[in-house]
């Protein structure tokens, strides 16, 4: 069998680390030279909440070569058609590629390399790329979770889950897209704070202030999710919607309480956006906070704060404003 991760950055190294430890040949594919490099000479090494240096296979995109049984895909979203035409190349015809991506991607994947060999995994924990063969694991080991699904009939769906396996929990969601919506909520309201912030997630959370517009984020993805017809899935055993939806303000004011709590496990980490906005790099805002944004669209549900958190992580993308907590009075005129 062949596998590969294409797009081993922060989120991939730590993955393809895991995999190879537990003794499964897997390609850890990079556009990035020097780490590509740093990888082949040092191995991959793990920091953080666990530690550990791992030997791994290293190969830019160019190096591949023949088919693989199953190619997890761990790119930003901002050059997907590109990226899976190329990696349709790459896929055996009873194979799978595997979205490991933010957001809602697997629609446009399965137009390429098609649905059956389409399947989609959200990811519950993160890491932070600390240089060239260098990744931290930001989250506790206990949270160490991936929601599994099938867009088709799901070709290599169960030899998927076992290779994630490797690294730790894994369900199968038989509904899928409401486990996409799960991550999409956290997502929306930590990653996307983080970015507009400058902050980590637990930072976002305890704060008060950047805490009453992560629960009106939260809140805005339940009514689009619910309007579209979408039974969200719980998250590491937790109903987020039953923990967070509200209508009075006694429930409004626990799911404010309850935050903090929900957020302990991944209080340290920081969003990828934010990374690649410090790096320079273009981040991928429209497909996170811009997806609620379009499906409340499609749905007629209003996503004000959604729509905020786009309009000022875009102002910071295009050097018009600087990630500060100081942008969270940039929401004031929204409650």
């Amino acid at each position: 069998m062949r596998y590969a991760i294409y797009g081993a950055g922060a989120l991939g190294t730590v993955l393809g680390a895991y995999i190879a430890r537990a003794g499964v040949q897997i390609d850890l594919v990079n556009r990035n030279r020097a780490h590509v490099e740093a990888l082949r000479r040092d191995g991959a090494k793990i920091v953080g909440t666990v530690e550990f240096t791992q030997k791994v296979n290293a190969l830019l995109p160019e190096e591949m070569t023949g088919e693989y049984d199953i190619i997890l895909l761990m790119t930003k979203q901002q050059h997907n058609a590109e990226v899976v035409r190329f990696l349709k190349d790459h896929l055996k015809a009873d194979g799978a590629l595997c979205t490991c991506q933010n957001g809602l991607p697997e629609p446009g994947i399965a137009e390429i390399v098609g649905a059956d060999r389409t399947l989609g995994c959200a990811i519950a924990w993160g890491a932070t790329f600390h240089g060239c063969g260098v990744s931290e694991l930001t989250s506790e080991p206990s949270a160490l979770t991936f929601s599994l699904g099938a867009y088709g009939r799901g070709n290599r769906l169960e030899e998927t889950k076992k290779l994630l396996e490797c690294m730790g929990t894994v369900v199968i969601e038989h509904n899928f897209i409401g486990a996409r919506w799960s991550k999409l909520l956290i997502n929306s309201a930590f990653s996307g704070l983080s970015t507009v912030t400058g902050g980590t997630f637990g930072e976002v959370a305890v704060r008060k202030d950047s805490r009453r517009v992560a629960q009106r984020i939260i809140k805005e993805c339940i009514d689009v999710s619910r309007a579209l017809g979408v039974t969200v899935e719980p998250v590491q055993g937790h109903d987020i919607v039953k923990l967070f939806d509200y209508k009075g303000a006694f429930k409004k004011k626990i799911s404010f309480m309850l935050i903090p709590v929900a957020m302990k496990k991944h209080k340290n980490l920081v969003a990828s956006m934010l990374q690649d906005l410090k790096n320079g790099k273009p981040c991928e805002i429209a497909f996170i906070n811009g997806a609620v944004s379009e499906q409340g669209k499609r749905a007629n549900v209003p996503t004000p704060f959604n729509d905020r958190t786009v309009e000022i992580v875009s102002a910071i993308e295009r050097g018009e404003k600087t990630f500060s907590f100081g942008n969270i009075a940039l929401y004031s005129d929204l409650f």
